[in-house]
């Protein structure tokens, strides 16, 4: 059958390598930096691929495979809210731009608590979009992408179920 479990994760551990790769190549050929909220996707897109991989020899039956899939559909939620925050902030820039910390110094300066709120309140080069496939910014490109995840996912546990 064309969409079997291990078809399904195949082509998300697939999908979600290509997106990464293709944005290792944009960050360092093309010479975009990513902004914060980039990376948050960025991090979710790796993890789903992970666990798409890690699923593939697992039986759909076990325990162990419902948890995989509760999880994938887990950071696809996450990976498509943080994709909307970062859409919201491109159509509606903050009015006054300040490019703030880098990622690395927020989360390693400030507890979690604290980090957080930083980071989903965007910051001026979070709203700037510089470059665009098909009308679509990279963040909202990754919306569609979190998005077929969650909708194959759901699809695949109301089959299986």
């Amino acid at each position: 059958m064309i969409f079997s479990k291990k078809n399904i994760r195949g082509a998300e551990f697939l999908g979600c390598s290509g997106l990464i790769a293709f944005a290792l190549f944009l960050q360092h050929n093309e010479g975009l930096a990513p902004c914060p909220m980039c990376i948050l996707q960025r991090y979710a897109f790796i993890v789903i691929g992970i666990l798409a991989i890690i699923s593939l020899p697992i039986p759909s039956k076990n325990i162990f495979s419902s948890t995989l899939d509760w999880l994938i559909i887990f950071f696809a939620g996450l990976g498509a809210g943080v994709a909307m925050r970062h859409v919201w902030l491109e159509h509606n820039p903050p009015e006054i731009f300040d490019c703030g910390a880098d990622l690395g110094f927020v989360v390693d300066t400030f507890p979690l608590a604290q980090a957080l709120p930083m980071i989903f309140r965007g910051t001026g080069d979070c709203s700037i979009v510089l470059w665009r496939f098909a009308g679509l910014s990279i963040a909202e490109w990754a919306l569609v992408c979190f998005t077929i995840i969650l909708l194959v996912e759901l699809w695949n546990l109301k089959r299986k179920n």
